[in-house]
């Protein structure tokens, strides 16, 4: 389905929230900088916040009638709250962007410019150090983009961010992408479009704590596999394989190490390890086929990414 509707603004400002009450109102100011004379708007989504956000953004919109609140009845993370803002956008241009100032505004009349003048559908940004992030982090967020961009068919940009500026029709195709499991990232790369990298420093938050756990950031890296690629279906298979043609060589092994030499009961420790990592090997194939058939379990329910309490 595409979401065609009458553009009211000239740009549109996502800003997903969960617990930003502290970090919102420097946001909105340092905003304001650098957009005050564009007729925009401003998209605050509410993921289920569990501190004071709605009431910090009631404050900021009664002075600012182009603020918009979309408010969760729960947390439905990230993913859903970028997918109700941009089915709420009514820009001619619509920019994603995190509440806490690790994006930076000053990118902004940037970004216009280049579409506007260029031919490019969307601007996209990319950190270029990591700095103040913990090391390990920073690791494996490496080693996830490198191991990625090996099994799909498109591009991730390695520290690409969420914060991108898209035309209207690369907004359109996005939001025809109907799936459950979304993986913003992925979707960008996937719907094409000719894009335009930014890259800046690693900006530090204004204001309250980072949401991501490592625990939270792993199963996001999982989603974007699983939701991208079937290429782990393809390595259990081939690691399988591998694994029944070492199983049948050791048969042989024994058969012949017993007819021809006795002694049948020798090798018990190594007998134990091996059938201990084989079936250690089974149940991670199973672990990576149980992922899919969860994920096409949910996408057959039909249920909505979100639910929204109150609009205003």
């Amino acid at each position: 389905m595409v979401y065609n509707r009458d553009m009211e603004k000239k740009l549109s400002i996502i800003v997903p929230c969960f617990n930003e009450e502290a970090a919102l109102p420097y946001f909105y100011a340092e905003v304001k900088k650098y957009v005050g004379t564009i007729d925009h708007e401003i998209i605050v989504v509410d993921d289920g916040s569990k501190d004071d956000t709605v009431g910090t953004a009631l404050k900021l919109k009664e002075d600012d009638p182009n603020i918009v609140i979309i408010s969760f009845s729960r947390n439905f993370g990230k993913e859903a709250a970028i997918l109700a803002g941009l089915k709420e956008a009514k820009g001619e241009l619509v920019v994603l962007m995190d509440a806490d100032l690790q994006d930076p505004p000053k990118l902004l009349p940037q970004m216009i410019a280049i579409l506007e003048t260029q031919a490019y559908d969307s601007v996209a940004t990319y950190r270029v150090s990591r700095k103040g992030e913990p090391k390990i982090r920073s690791f494996f967020a490496r080693m996830f983009y490198k191991l990625i961009n090996r099994m799909i068919d498109v591009e991730i940009v390695d520290g690409a961010r969420d914060y991108r500026m898209m035309k209207r029709e690369m907004v359109e195709a996005i939001l025809s992408l109907g799936e459950y499991h979304r993986f913003s990232k992925g979707i960008f790369a996937w719907v094409g479009f000719k894009t335009k990298y930014l890259e800046f420093e690693n900006v530090e938050r204004v204001a309250g704590e980072t949401k991501w756990s490592f625990w939270k950031l792993f199963k996001y890296a999982i989603d974007g596999i699983v939701g991208f690629t079937t290429a782990p279906l393809r390595i259990a298979t081939f690691v399988g394989a591998i694994i029944s043609l070492f199983g049948f060589v050791y048969m042989l092994y024994i058969a012949f190490k017993a007819i021809f030499f006795g002694d049948p009961v020798a090798g018990f420790p190594s007998l134990v390890v091996i059938i201990t990592l084989i079936g250690g090997i089974e149940l991670l194939i199973l672990g990576i086929i149980g992922e899919y058939l969860a994920r096409t379990y949910m996408e057959t329910k039909k249920r909505p990414v979100y639910i929204i309490r109150k609009r205003y």
